[in-house]
């Protein structure tokens, strides 16, 4: 297993987590088996916003021995109280919720309390006007809360509420289809959410991903809004390789279907290759570096991605990646333009001309 480090926090975070919609579907034994065969993988990040209230108890049968030893995402919002998944913004029924989720998970304490579904900024003013927020912010004060986050689909409301919440962690639906404007909850343009994964990084906001396979669609050639099916790899790829990213949320009904998650991480740089969807990138994506690294080999050994991430995440004002860019063995600066890398970007990216771009911006930061 990979880990990434929030650097709000300081948490060490696997880079495949365990989202829990539907893992109670398949019964008491099977959900447990699931759960624990995920902590012996090395899976450390979970998220409880699921469907059935029963996903508590199971995790509390397969994890409460190594509970110190994972971190749970818990949702002010959300609602069990009739035995599936409920929203609500009612401060008292918010309160019994996050009782209750605590004593079913047989803990005393929250890693990451999330205000959940935060899709409109009038949700945020209901959370604010009906004391969740306040509650969640008391909960920090006494210990039980360690760090807060949110969870959204929508650009706009996530930039107000990071700009009055500065918040550790986001939870957002994050896959090619929302990105390239295709789907459900594809909020905001090309540009916004890209804006997004950046000021993540920038800040160090880290980012925990739902929906990375839009709920199924982009992974049957019937449903996917490409007409074309894409594998759970490359989806998994394409998420992690956003800024800001920590970890994908993917559900698991089963052990089997973990199995075939986990195998992500022994896959080859081809079954993880997600070039594929510049060819159905919309007109204002085209031209714009999305780090997939199909431009690879560079003849010299520039890492093209990475420099042209330190650069887009320099722009957006992150410190760190002018430190970061300098700390390569290799910079745009050692370009030879050759022009190869020119020719397989599946996004009409001239690098080579991005090279001297780039080289000139760090000359003078």
């Amino acid at each position: 297993m990979e880990y990434r480090t929030n650097r709000k926090t300081g948490d060490k975070i696997s880079v495949i987590g365990f989202g829990t919609s539907s893992v109670a579907a398949s019964g008491e034994a099977e959900a447990v088996k699931t759960i624990r065969m995920a902590y012996e993988n090395g899976i450390n990040y979970y998220d409880l916003a699921t469907a059935d209230a029963l996903t508590f108890d199971y995790f509390k049968e397969a994890l409460s021995d190594v509970r110190k030893n994972v971190l749970y995402q818990l949702h002010f919002g959300a609602n069990y109280e009739t035995g599936a998944y409920g929203w609500t913004t009612d401060i008292e029924t918010v309160k019994k919720s996050v009782e209750w989720q605590l004593e079913h998970l047989n803990t005393d304490y929250i890693d990451y309390g999330f205000i959940h579904c935060l899709d409109e900024t009038n949700d945020w003013d209901d959370y604010k006007r009906n004391g969740v927020y306040d509650y969640l912010l008391k909960m920090r004060e006494e210990g039980v809360v360690k760090h807060i986050g949110l969870s959204s689909h929508t650009p706009a409301a996530i930039n107000r509420i990071m700009d009055e919440a500065n918040p550790d962690m986001l939870m957002f639906s994050v896959n090619p289809g929302y990105d390239y404007q295709q789907g459900e909850f594809a909020n905001g343009s090309v540009d916004d959410r890209a804006a997004i994964y950046k000021r993540c990084e920038a800040e160090g906001t880290g980012v925990s991903v739902m929906k990375p396979f839009s709920g199924g669609q982009l992974l049957d050639s019937s449903l996917s809004p490409f007409g074309k099916a894409l594998t759970a790899y490359q989806c998994l790829q394409y998420t992690l390789d956003r800024p800001g990213v920590l970890t994908v949320l993917p559900g698991a009904a089963n052990s089997k279907e973990l199995k075939n998650i986990l195998g992500f991480l022994s896959a080859s740089d081809e079954e993880k290759d997600y070039s594929v969807i510049g060819t159905f990138s919309p007109a204002d994506a085209v031209g714009k570096c999305v780090y997939c690294n199909h431009c690879r080999p560079c003849p010299v050994g520039i890492d093209i991605g990475l420099v042209n991430k330190y650069y887009d995440l320099s722009r957006n004002r992150d410190t760190l990646a002018d430190e970061h860019y300098r700390g390569l063995s290799l910079n745009a600066g050692d370009c030879i333009h050759c022009g190869r890398c020119d020719g397989r970007c599946p996004f009409g990216v001239k690098q080579s001309d991005r090279m001297n771009e780039i080289a000139e911006y760090f000359k003078y930061r």
